[in-house]
């Protein structure tokens, strides 16, 4: 999954899906915009940014999480953080996505209660999330939890690890739903949430 770095820095990954196969979810404009236009121009800056610095020989998960810690580094971190941020989160769907089973499922119902319980905490940290940012399932201290955050911050450039992302920046959803994130997430939770993918990251 992490982005691949040739000798001219990282370069965007493909899709691991058809622009279309989310759909009516998520459209193939909203991906065709989100993916090919907002997630390439962080690459792209990223790979500007780095030029010339350290931070060129370094992978884009090391990027993250030193240049969360320089104060000089901001414009770096943002579009390194979003770069990692947004191929996990197209890893983060899947066509046919929504339903939990196996390890996951139980560890859904260890840690929130039920799958239901974990989808109601999961959509009011979505929607409860003030301007742009991420809603991301993580693992800590031996349980499952969930936390957000704004704008390009990861729980990666904290220590912790994520399992699942659901993007709640306006250019995630506002061309399929306006200004109701409320629909975005739950239609998100039940038919898109890659849990083959979360239980892989769990481990």
């Amino acid at each position: 999954m992490p982005l691949d770095k040739g000798k001219n820095g990282f370069t965007l990954p493909k899709l691991p899906y058809a622009e279309e196969a989310l759909d009516p979810v998520i459209s193939a404009k909203t991906i065709s915009f989100h993916y090919g236009k907002h997630h390439k121009a962080y690459v792209d800056k990223l790979n500007e940014l780095i030029e010339g610095t350290p931070y060129a020989e370094m992978s884009l998960e090391d990027i993250v999480k030193k240049s969360a810690k320089d104060e000089k580094a901001k414009a770096l971190f943002n579009n390194a953080g979003q770069s990692w941020n947004h191929d996990f989160y197209w890893h983060s769907m899947a066509a046919k996505g929504g339903t939990p089973s196996g390890k996951i499922k139980k560890a859904l119902e260890d840690s929130f209660g039920g799958v239901n319980e974990f989808k109601t905490a999961f959509k009011n940290a979505a929607v409860g999330q003030f301007g742009s940012g991420w809603a991301w399932l993580i693992a800590k201290d031996g349980k499952l939890a969930i936390e957000t955050t704004a704008n390009a911050d990861t729980p990666i450039a904290h220590g912790r690890k994520p399992l699942l992302v659901a993007d709640v920046w306006e250019h995630a959803y506002y061309l399929d739903y306006q200004n109701r994130r409320p629909d975005h997430v739950q239609a998100w939770l039940d038919k898109l949430a890659n849990w083959e993918f979360a239980e892989k990251n769990l481990g």
